[in-house]
C-alpha cells in the first residue's frame, strides 16, 4: 500500500523540520515548502493527499488560498495552523473549508491523530458558505483552555447537536451560546434565551411552551412560548438545574419526540429548535438528590462544554482588559490603558465573579479615574477590599464551611449582577423563599428516608403543612437514598 503524501507549507524552518520528522516517522511521504505559491503548484498538479499549512505566509494568506484549493480539489483535507489564536481564526478556518484548525504551539501526537482521521474519512465534510460580514470578536482569549473551546465550537457550527455548557456564574455561558448560533447554520433564525432561575416555578411551563386562553387564572389571551419564538433558531436554557420536575418531564418529551403542547392545549406542535443548555450547578449531584431527571440530563449532555473560571486562565486577562477598554471607547468614554503592573495585580486576583466581574471592574476604573493610564496603585486600591480575608465563620456553621447566610448573600449578589443596571422581575422575596424551601424539605425527607412525621418534626412544621408544601413544590423523594 502506497504511503499517503502530506504537503506542508510554513515559513518557519523549525516547524517545517519538526513536521517533516514527525510525519515521516508516522509512515507518510512529506513534501515541505516555505511559501503558498509552491503549495498551490503542487495542489494544482494533483499532488498530495493532505495539506498542512500556516495561515500567514510571505506571499499569500492561507485563508485566501483555501477557497481555490477547495474549489479545485474539494476532497483534499486541509489542516490550518496559526499563532493568531483567536476565536475568529478558528471560525475563519471552518468557514473557508479547512478540515481542522490547530493553534500554535501544537501537540505532535494530536496532529498525527488528526492526520490519520482525515485520511481515513471516506466522504467530504460539509462546508459553510463564505460570509465575511461578521468581523466582531465574540469570545476573547488565547489560553490553551480557550483554544479548545474555539475548536469545539468550530466543529459544532454545522450541526444541530444539543450542547450542555457548564461553568461558574460570569464565565460567559450565554456568550458562547450566542457565538454558536451567530456563526452556525441557524444564524438566520432567532436566538431566544430564558433563565430558569429568574422565572417563578409555576410559570416556567407557560414561558417555555405558551398557553391557551383560559388555561389558568389570568390567562385572558393565548400566549406564545419560547419554543415557538425560537422556531428555526436556537433556544438557550440558562440555569437548567433550576427547572422544576414537571417542566423537566415536558422538556424531555420535546427532545424525544420533537413536539410539545401549550399549557391548556391539546394539539401537538412540531418544533425545529436547537437546544443549548447551561448550568453552574453539579447536575449529577442534583440527580442523586432527586432534583433533576437522569434521562433528561443525558438528552441535554450530548456535547458537554466546560467554561473555565477566569482564575484558571489568568493569562487571558490582558486581552480581555483591552477588549473591554475598546468597548468603553466605542461608548464614548476617554481612551485608557492599563499598565503591565496593574495587569499583574489583576492576574493575581481570583475573580470570583469571573469575566463579568472583570468587565465591571474595567468599566468602573475607566469611568472613575481621569488618568490616561490605569496604574498598579489604582488597581490595588480598587481591589484591596476584595483581597481581604473572608468573614469569620458564623455560629452553627461547620469548620471550613460557608454559612447559609453567606451562601445566600453570595448567590444574590451574583443574581443581581446578571441583570446589570436593570432589576429582576418582581416577586423576588417569595421566589427566594420557594428556592430555599425545596432543597430544605428534600434534605429533611431524604435524611428521614421519606418518613413525613419525622421530617415534619425535624423541620418544626405541622405534618399537614409539610404535606401541602410537598405537593406545591413537587418534591420527589427516593427512599433508598440518604444524606451522609
Amino acid at each position: 500500500m502506497t504511503a499517503a503524501t502530506i504537503l506542508v507549507a510554513d515559513d518557519d524552518a523549525a516547524i517545517r523540520t519538526v513536521l517533516n520528522q514527525a510525519l515521516s516517522r508516522a509512515g507518510y511521504d512529506v513534501r515541505i515548502t516555505s511559501n503558498a505559491a509552491t503549495l498551490w503548484r503542487w495542489v494544482s498538479a494533483g499532488e498530495g493527499d493532505l495539506v498542512i499549512t500556516d495561515v500567514v505566509m510571505p506571499d499569500e494568506n492561507a485563508f485566501d488560498l483555501l477557497p481555490r484549493i477547495k474549489k479545485l480539489r474539494p476532497d483534499l483535507p486541509v489542516l490550518v495552523m496559526s499563532a493568531q489564536n483567536t476565536f475568529m481564526t478558528a471560525i475563519k478556518a471552518s468557514e473557508k473549508g479547512a478540515y481542522d484548525y490547530l493553534p500554535k504551539p501544537f501537540d505532535l501526537t494530536e496532529l498525527i491523530a488528526i492526520v490519520g482521521r482525515a485520511l481515513s474519512e471516506p466522504k467530504r465534510r460539509p462546508q459553510r458558505p463564505e460570509d465575511d460580514t461578521q468581523d466582531g470578536m465574540p469570545l476573547v482569549g488565547r489560553s490553551a483552555a480557550m483554544q479548545e473551546i474555539y475548536r469545539v465550537l468550530a466543529r459544532l457550527m454545522q450541526t444541530d447537536l444539543t450542547l450542555m455548557i457548564t461553568g461558574e456564574s460570569g464565565t460567559g455561558k450565554e456568550l458562547v451560546a450566542r457565538a454558536l448560533h451567530d456563526y452556525g447554520k441557524r444564524r438566520n433564525g432567532p436566538f431566544v434565551a430564558i433563565n430558569m432561575a429568574a422565572i417563578p416555578r409555576d410559570l416556567i411551563e407557560s414561558e417555555l411552551f405558551g398557553h391557551e386562553k383560559g388555561a389558568f387564572t389570568g390567562a385572558q389571551a393565548r400566549s406564545t412560548g419560547r419554543f415557538e419564538q425560537a422556531e428555526g433558531g436556537t433556544l438557550f436554557l440558562d440555569e437548567i438545574g433550576d427547572m422544576p420536575m414537571d417542566a423537566q418531564t415536558r422538556l424531555l418529551r420535546v427532545l424525544q419526540q420533537g413536539e410539545y403542547t401549550t399549557v391548556g392545549g391539546r394539539t401537538p406542535i412540531r418544533t425545529d429548535v436547537r437546544i443549548v443548555a447551561a448550568t453552574n450547578k453539579d447536575l449529577k449531584q442534583a440527580i442523586n438528590q432527586g432534583l433533576f431527571r437522569e434521562d433528561l440530563y443525558y438528552r441535554l449532555n450530548v456535547v458537554p462544554l466546560r467554561l473555565p473560571p477566569l482564575r484558571e486562565r489568568a493569562e487571558d486577562i490582558p486581552d480581555l482588559v483591552r477588549h473591554f477598554v475598546q468597548m468603553t471607547e466605542k461608548e464614548g468614554m476617554a481612551p485608557k490603558r492599563f499598565d503591565n503592573e496593574a495587569l499583574d495585580v489583576m492576574k493575581a486576583y481570583p475573580w470570583p465573579g469571573n469575566v463579568r466581574e472583570l468587565e465591571n471592574f474595567v468599566r468602573r476604573l475607566t469611568a472613575l479615574y481621569p488618568q490616561d493610564i490605569i496604574t498598579r496603585e489604582i488597581a490595588e486600591t480598587e481591589l484591596k477590599p476584595d483581597f481581604a480575608a473572608a468573614p469569620a465563620e458564623k455560629p452553627g456553621s461547620r469548620p471550613g464551611s460557608v454559612s447559609i447566610s453567606q451562601a445566600v448573600e453570595e448567590n444574590m449578589r451574583t443574581y443581581f449582577a446578571e441583570f446589570g443596571d436593570s432589576l429582576p422581575p418582581p416577586g423576588l422575596y417569595d421566589r427566594v423563599l420557594a428556592e430555599m424551601e425545596y432543597p430544605l424539605i428534600l434534605a429533611a425527607l431524604t435524611a428521614t428516608r421519606g418518613n413525613q412525621i419525622k421530617a415534619a418534626d425535624l423541620l418544626g412544621l405541622n405534618r399537614n403543612t409539610l404535606r401541602k408544601k410537598i405537593r406545591e413544590l413537587g418534591v420527589t423523594v427516593y427512599r433508598s437514598s440518604r444524606i451522609a
